[in-house]
């Protein structure tokens, strides 16, 4: 069943160029990998220092894979120091019912 991810994250001093290399290197490196389907990341309107991205997968199996992959926990870990707090993911499955 296809998932619906939410990757919540408020940055310190809002969007920079070091952070937008940094999102555009995990968007790539989800982009190539098997389940990826669709991804957008969002800025606040009222906040600007809220950034939202939201991606679908296959299925769950397909974002556990990307979350854990080294290569991405690295690059999260790069981000980490432009954020004011940890990271927060929920994941939705797509469709009223879930089996």
């Amino acid at each position: 069943m296809a998932v619906r991810v939410l990757i919540k994250r408020r940055l310190r001093k809002g969007i920079s160029q070091d952070v937008l290399a940094l999102l555009n290197r995990l968007r790539s490196g989800a982009m190539n990998r098997d389940g990826y389907v669709t991804g957008e990341s969002l800025l606040g309107i009222d906040d600007p220092k809220k950034l939202l991205v939201i991606s679908t997968w296959q299925d769950m199996g397909c974002w556990k894979s990307w979350k854990e992959d080294p290569s991405r926990m690295e690059s999260e870990s790069d981000l980490e120091k432009y954020l004011d707090g940890p990271t927060e993911y929920e994941a939705y499955a797509l469709g009223m019912y879930h089996h």
